[in-house]
């Protein structure tokens, strides 16, 4: 039976920075990982744990000042790294779309929303400017915007920000794409758009067939969307596999501190993970999360040897020198989320 190539593969992604010393600065650090035809990936963790910056290295996005030093990103088997800017821009849009956690950054203020959807129908295309105009009231119909002819005039700061964010869906989904990357399509929300957002992207991935990277800090939002989980910390993936796993057998205690925040009926106050994540440059020789561990107090295997990302016996990975311990004790409490 011939392998089934993945969609999107990652391999030892390394991405750098020139620190103050001139030296370089790992801000992600050797991950892996694949994204299969029509599967749903959440990429979990705080803010600055890379997540953001992954995807960016997989667009061709990188700011300025960063590079991949090590490691390969393979589009169907092809790999991205180091093609020029133009054929980047022809896959961009084409084969995978972008939703940016800030619709009013991702848009342009200065141009009408229906005008921006034509454009970039236009730059896949081979449409006249009426075959754009049209199949962008299209796309905002299908992402549920009323009266889309009319609403297609509007400037970005005269719709609400769940319009842009549907507005922003739509252009991502412009071109029919394979892969979807949503960064953090929620941010700044209330819970009840945040909620039609995401039945949004759930009918758009449906009707693309497409594949979906779901980026957040949400570890409930990623659990209700992603069959499967990437957990980062600090530039790594400290714990990866299906959500089910993640959820009822956490095996390493950042992921298990996430499951502890996890607000649930009765709580009288949301649990914080004591300390912040090491900056990049002074990120521990060991474990990057030791000085925030209780398992790490006085043992000096964590602070002295980076533990590996392994595989475990139920399938699932964890970078713990403790993975064990953590899988034989009882999972805790992950605020009455039932769906996993």
């Amino acid at each position: 039976m011939t392998e089934r190539i993945p969609l999107l593969q990652v391999e030892n992604l390394v991405i750098t920075t020139t620190g103050p010393d001139g030296e370089p600065v790992r801000l992600i650090d050797g991950i892996s990982f694949e994204v299969q035809e029509g599967e749903v990936l959440g990429i979990v963790g705080e803010s600055g744990s890379g997540k953001s910056l992954t995807v960016l290295a997989v667009m061709g996005l990188l700011p300025v000042g960063l590079d991949i030093a090590e490691g390969s990103i393979r589009w169907r088997g092809k790999d991205l790294v180091g093609l020029r800017d133009r054929e980047l821009r022809q896959m961009r849009g084409n084969d995978f779309g972008m939703i940016f956690q800030d619709p009013m950054t991702a848009l342009n203020p200065l141009r009408r929303v229906g005008a921006q959807l034509a454009e970039a129908v236009r730059l896949h295309q081979n449409v006249t400017r009426g075959q754009a105009r049209e199949r962008a009231h299209e796309l905002l119909r299908s992402v549920g915007v009323p009266e889309p002819e009319k609403r297609a005039k509007a400037y970005p700061h005269e719709w609400s920000g769940g319009m842009r964010q549907r507005a922003v869906i739509a252009m991502a989904m412009a071109n029919d794409p394979a892969l979807l990357i949503a960064d953090e399509p929620t941010t700044a929300l209330d819970v009840t758009v945040q909620a039609q957002v995401m039945r949004t992207l759930a009918a758009a991935r449906e009707e693309l067939s497409s594949a979906l990277i779901l980026i957040t800090h949400d570890l409930a939002l990623a659990a209700q969307n992603a069959s499967r989980m990437i957990i980062m910390y600090s530039g790594r993936i400290v714990e990866a596999g299906t959500t089910r796993e993640i959820f009822l057998h956490p095996t390493h205690p950042y992921t298990q501190g996430l499951l502890k925040s996890l607000i649930s009926e009765g709580d009288e106050r949301a649990y914080a993970i004591p300390g912040n994540p090491p900056l990049p440059r002074l990120r521990p020789v060991g474990c990057a999360f030791a000085a925030r561990c209780e398992l790490a107090k006085g043992r000096s295997v964590c602070t002295d040897v980076r533990p590996e990302l392994e595989l475990r016996p139920n399938g699932s990975y964890s970078a713990c020198h403790f993975a064990d311990e953590l899988d034989a004790g009882r999972a805790p409490t992950t605020g009455g989320i039932s769906h996993v």
